[in-house]
C-alpha cells in the first residue's frame, strides 16, 4: 500500500484545541453476566460517531464536556469485524494451495489469539500498537509498529512496518483492528493531542518539545529546526494559517468519509493480472476482485464504485485491445467473461436506488468516454463489422420491441441506457416497500395486478431483473425479493396468455409445420442474466443461516453445501407457494423458452454456458413433494406451449435445442413420473437446424418438426457441442429404458434423428 512504508499519515485539519480540559483517567465499565443496556450518553455518542465529523461537533458546540468527547472518540472506531475482513481478503474462500497463515484476516486472528499485540494506545482518532511475530522455521522474531487512523466508523489510513504492498490490509493491521474491536475496554484512550497541549503553560510546552526532539533527534531535528525558522518568520506561510494541524483530531467537515483503499495498488494489480489473464489463476483472481466490488456495494460502501472505476480504467488500457481490433479478431474466452462481468457491474452501480444525481452524471460521463473509445469491446466480444442486434435495456415489452439497427453496442451501452431509468414510479415503489401491497378490493388499475390481486411489474424482463440485481447488490435484500416475486407473477401471467393464444392457432400451426420465434431475445445467455438473477434472489431468501459458520473459511473443504427450506410467499393465495418453489419454476420457464440462436461464436457459447450454469444450480436443489408438483406442472406446460416453448410441438428451425435442459428434466422426473420424463426427452431429441428432410406434420411423430426452406444453413459455431449433448441425452434415455416399455420407442427415435443428421452432413 502507498502509505504502509513507515511515513506518518497526513494531518486531517487544523485544530485550535478549544474543547475543554483533558484528564488522563479512563474509567472502564464492569462486565456483568447479562447484557447491560447502553446509557443515553453512549447511544447518542454512537450516532454522532457514525454520522458527524468531529470538526462539525466542535463547531456546533462551544464547549464539549470531556466524558462526551471520550465516548464519541471511543465509538468512532469500526465495530463490525466483517468490514475488517472485507478489506483484508479478496473473497471468503481461500485460493487453492494457499496456507491459512497467508490469508491476512486469518493471520491477524491468529496473532490476536496468541497475544502478539502490545502497547496499544488510542490518541483521539489515531490507534497505534506493536505486533510481534514469533520466530519460526529459521525466521527470527519480528516486531512491527502499526498505526491506524479512523473516522466515523471507517479506517481512513493504515501504516505498518512490514512494508506490505497489496490492495488490502496486512495481517498486522487486522490484528490491531480486531484487538480494538474485541478488547476495546483494555485500550488506553486519550483525547486528541491538541487537547493535551492546550492545557500546558509555556514552560511545559518548551519542556515537551525539547524532550520530544531529544527522544527522536535523528529523525525529527531537521524538521523541527525548519518549523522553528518558519514560525519565527512573521511573513511565513505557516503564520498565515489559524491554528495548527493535528493528525489525531479526526476529520474535517469537507473530508470524504470512506474506507482506506490504495488506488495505486488496485491499478497495478489489475494491470499485472490482465497481462497474464491467459492463466486460470489470474482470471480467477480478477473475478474475485469483481466479487469484492459486489461485496462493497452490498455493504453500501462507496469504495465499490471507486474500485470498479479503477479496474475499468486498467481494462481500457489493456494493450491487447488495440491488437485485437487491428486484426479484427475476437478476444479470448476468459477476457470476454471478464468484460461481461464488468459491464453487468456497471449496470448495478448506476441503478443504485439511492444514488445522487451528480454521482450518476459523473458515471454517465465516464461510461460515455469509455464507450466512444475505438478499442472498447462490443457486447458480443467481436471486433468485426458485425452489428449486435439486441433489444436495448429500456425497450418496453409491449411498447417498443424494435431492434436497434446500426448501433455499435459495446459492453457499456446497457449501463449508459440504465442511467435513464429511475425508481420514481409509484407502483414500483409500493411493490418494493411492502409485502402487503395488493389490489384485493379491485379498486386499482387492474392491468397492474393479476387475478388474485398480486402486483405485476410490466417491464422488459431483463431490465426488470437488472433492477432486482441492483437492489440485491446494494444491500436491499427484502426489496429485491419483493420485486423478484412481482416479476415471476408477471412472467406466469404472460405464459398463461401465450398458451391461450396458441390454443386458438394450434390447428393452423400444426398443419403448416412452421412457426416464427415468439420471443425477441432469449433470457438464457442474455448479458444481464435475468433468470440467474431471479433464481439467486429467491434461493437466498430460503437459505438456512448456519450460526456455526466462520467469517472466513480456512479451506475449501469448510465450504458447505447450502441448505434450503420452504419459506411462504407473503400475500399468496396458494398456501403451498414458497420462494424455493418459485426459484425452480422461473428457472424451468427460462430454460424452456423457445429462443433464436444468436449470431457469433461468443454469443452462442454463452448461451450454452449459461444453460449449464442454471442446470447446475437446479441440480443442487433437494426435491420434495412440493417441488415435484412444480416440476410436473411446468414439464406439461412446456410440452403444450407451442411456439412459446422450446419443447412445443412446432419449433423454429434456428431455435436453441433443448438437449441439456431435457436431460436434466429426464433425470429429475424419472423417479416420480417416468412417462412424462420420456415424453419430454423424446420431444427434445430433435435438432431442427440439421434436419434437411422430415415427414409432413401429420401428428404421427409429434416429436419431429416440419421445416422451412432447408437450403440455407446458418452459422452455428457450437454445432459439435450440440450434437454431443444430443448424444448424451439419447444415451441417458437408452440406459434408463432397458427393461421397460419405452426401450423400443427410444431406440427408434434416436436412430431416426441420427439418420436425419447424417443426411444433413
Amino acid at each position: 500500500m502507498a502509505d504502509m512504508r513507515g511515513e506518518a499519515p497526513a494531518a486531517k485539519r487544523p485544530c485550535l484545541g478549544h474543547c475543554g480540559p483533558a484528564r488522563a483517567a479512563h474509567t472502564k465499565p464492569g462486565h456483568g453476566r447479562f447484557h447491560k443496556p447502553d446509557s443515553l450518553l453512549d447511544i447518542s455518542a454512537k450516532k454522532v460517531a457514525e454520522k458527524w465529523p468531529f470538526e462539525q461537533v466542535e463547531e456546533r458546540f462551544s464547549r464539549i464536556p470531556e466524558p462526551v468527547q471520550r465516548r464519541i472518540i471511543f465509538w468512532s472506531f469500526p465495530r463490525n469485524e466483517r468490514e475488517i475482513c472485507m478489506y483484508s481478503s479478496l473473497s471468503y474462500q481461500c485460493q487453492e494451495g494457499e496456507k491459512d497463515g497467508e490469508v491476512p484476516f486469518n493471520k491477524g486472528l491468529r496473532l490476536l489469539e496468541t497475544g502478539a499485540i502490545e502497547r496499544v494506545l488510542q490518541v483521539g482518532f489515531h490507534l497505534s500498537g506493536t505486533v510481534t511475530e514469533i520466530a519460526s522455521q529459521g525466521e527470527p522474531e519480528k516486531t512491527y509498529k502499526v498505526a491506524i487512523s479512523f473516522d466515523r466508523c471507517k479506517i481512513t489510513s493504515v501504516t505498518c512496518g512490514c512494508g506490505n504492498k497489496d490492495i488490502f490490509y496486512c495481517g498486522h493491521v487486522v490484528a490491531l483492528s480486531l484487538y480494538r474491536i474485541r478488547k476495546a475496554q483494555q485500550v488506553e484512550l486519550r483525547l486528541p493531542i491538541s487537547e493535551t497541549l492546550s492545557q500546558m503553560n509555556r514552560d511545559q510546552l518548551q519542556k515537551f518539545v525539547q524532550y520530544l526532539i531529544t527522544a527522536h533527534h535523528t529523525e525529527v531535528l531537521p524538521t523541527a529546526q525548519k518549523l522553528a525558522d518558519e514560525i519565527l518568520s512573521s511573513c511565513s506561510e505557516i503564520n498565515q494559517v489559524h491554528g495548527a494541524p493535528d493528525p489525531t483530531a479526526g476529520a474535517s467537515i469537507d473530508d470524504v468519509n470512506c474506507w482506506h483503499l490504495d488506488e495505486q495498488q488496485v491499478q497495478e494489480q489489475v494491470k499485472v493480472l490482465l497481462s497474464i489473464s491467459g492463466y486460470y489463476g489470474a482470471s480467477k483472481q480478477l473475478h474475485s476482485m469483481f466479487a469484492k466490488v459486489r461485496e462493497m456495494l452490498r455493504m453500501r460502501d462507496s469504495n465499490g464504485a471507486r474500485m470498479l472505476t479503477l479496474m475499468t480504467e486498467q481494462f481500457m488500457e489493456d494493450p491487447r485491445l488495440s491488437l485485437w481490433r487491428q486484426q479484427g479478431t475476437g478476444m479470448t474466452d476468459k477476457c470476454r467473461e471478464l468484460w461481461d462481468e464488468l459491464g453487468a457491474l456497471w449496470v448495478c452501480v448506476v441503478l443504485n436506488p439511492h444514488c445522487k444525481q451528480d454521482e450518476k452524471a459523473g458515471w454517465v460521463e465516464l461510461l460515455k468516454k469509455w464507450n466512444n473509445m475505438d478499442v472498447c469491446p462490443q457486447e458480443d466480444g467481436n471486433y468485426g463489422n458485425h452489428v449486435n442486434e439486441t433489444l436495448s435495456i429500456t425497450a418496453g415489452l409491449q411498447h417498443n420491441s424494435n431492434r436497434n439497427q446500426g448501433l455499435r453496442r459495446t459492453v457499456f451501452v446497457r449501463a449508459i441506457e440504465a442511467c435513464g431509468l429511475d425508481w420514481n414510479d409509484c407502483h414500483l415503489r409500493k411493490i418494493i416497500s411492502s409485502d402487503n401491497y395488493t389490489n384485493q378490493w379491485g379498486d386499482g388499475d387492474r392491468s397492474l395486478f393479476d387475478s388474485q390481486g398480486r402486483p405485476l411489474w410490466l417491464e422488459h424482463v431483463p431490465t426488470a431483473c437488472a433492477r432486482v440485481d441492483a437492489l440485491r447488490s446494494h444491500g436491499y435484500p427484502r426489496e429485491s425479493l419483493r420485486l423478484a416475486v412481482a416479476i415471476v407473477n408477471t412472467v406466469r401471467l404472460q405464459k398463461r396468455r401465450q398458451l391461450e393464444t396458441y390454443k386458438h392457432q394450434k390447428k393452423e400451426l400444426l398443419q403448416k409445420g412452421v412457426t416464427a420465434i415468439a420471443n425477441q431475445e432469449g433470457w438464457v445467455g442474455h448479458p444481464l442474466d435475468p433468470i440467474g438473477c431471479l433464481c439467486r434472489t429467491l434461493l437466498e431468501a430460503c437459505k438456512m443461516d448456519d450460526e456455526s459458520s466462520v467469517l472466513f473459511t480456512d479451506s475449501i473443504n469448510d465450504i458447505r453445501k447450502p441448505i434450503y427450506q420452504h419459506f411462504p410467499v407473503p400475500g399468496s393465495s396458494n398456501t403451498g407457494e414458497s420462494y424455493y418453489a418459485l426459484a425452480l419454476e422461473v428457472a424451468l420457464i427460462g430454460l424452456g423458452q423457445q429462443r433464436l440462436m444468436p449470431e457469433g461464436l461468443y454469443a452462442q457459447d454463452k448461451v450454452c454456458r449459461n444453460e449449464e450454469q442454471l442446470v447446475s444450480m437446479l441440480s443442487q436443489m433437494e426435491f420434495d413433494e412440493r417441488l415435484v408438483q412444480v416440476l410436473r406442472k411446468q414439464a406439461v406446460l412446456l410440452l403444450e406451449g407451442g411456439p412459446f416453448s422450446g419443447l412445443g410441438e412446432v419449433v423454429h428451425r434456428e431455435s436453441v435445442p433443448m438437449h441439456t435442459f431435457a436431460r436434466y428434466l429426464f433425470k429429475a422426473l424419472l423417479l416420480h413420473d417416468p412417462d412424462l420424463a420420456y415424453k419430454v426427452s423424446l420431444r427434445a431429441m430433435r435438432l431442427p437446424v440439421l434436419e434437411s428432410m422430415a415427414p409432413a406434420a401429420d401428428g404421427s411423430h409429434p416429436h419431429l418438426v416440419a421445416l422451412v426452406d432447408p437450403s440455407r444453413y446458418p452459422r452455428w459455431f457450437i454445432l459439435g457441442h450440440l450434437e454431443t449433448q444430443q448424444c448424451e441425452l439419447a444415451s441417458t434415455m437408452l440406459t434408463a429404458a432397458k427393461g421397460t416399455g419405452w426401450l423400443k420407442l427410444s431406440v427408434h427415435t434416436c436412430l431416426l434423428v441420427s439418420c436425419y443428421c447424417d443426411c444433413s452432413h
